[in-house]
């Protein structure tokens, strides 16, 4: 039985976070699916503004189950969370976390516990071509399927004439 672990703060809940979480949905069929969730004390550092735990908690969880999956979430108060102490065959991350998962088969290994297999997903790219994240989505710059907001569009058209 296969056990899978993916983790991030998930708000806005993005098209590419639902990638990340297909991947580990996929990844976890007829096995387990951890998902650690970003804490209230771990958000703050995040440069955008964020939900509170319980709501996205919520948002993550109906999303997961509309995919017939029923994960259980953890709340994380480090990078780490369970993946350091508990047994997993696989680490789902994005480019922006790929050096975390290196982090967590260090400790691992120093531990004597087998490495996870890491899985990387590829950003999930807006019609501009840049990732969609929710550092842009927050600055109004793209919505949460990475389509570029009309008064960017006549920013950016502004620009090109000066």
């Amino acid at each position: 039985m296969m056990r899978v672990a993916v983790g991030g703060t998930f708000d806005p809940l993005h098209d590419g976070h639902k990638a990340l979480l297909m991947k580990a949905v996929e990844l976890s069929r007829g096995g387990e699916l951890l998902i650690g969730l970003t804490s209230d004390e771990m958000a703050r550092n995040k440069v955008h503004e964020v939900n509170d735990y319980q709501s996205r908690y919520d948002e993550l969880m109906k999303f997961i189950h509309d995919h017939g999956v029923i994960p259980q979430i953890v709340k994380l108060n480090d990078p780490y969370g369970p993946t350091i102490i508990d047994d997993f065959d696989y680490l789902v991350v994005s480019p922006e976390t790929h050096f975390v998962g290196h982090e967590i088969n260090a400790i691992r290994s120093k531990k004597n516990m087998k490495p996870l297999k890491i899985i990387l997903v590829d950003y999930v790219l807006a019609d501009d071509g840049f990732p969609i994240s929710s550092t842009r989505i927050g600055k109004g710059e793209i919505d949460n399927h990475g389509k570029v907001l009309l008064k960017n569009r006549a920013k950016r058209k502004s620009n090109k004439r000066a």
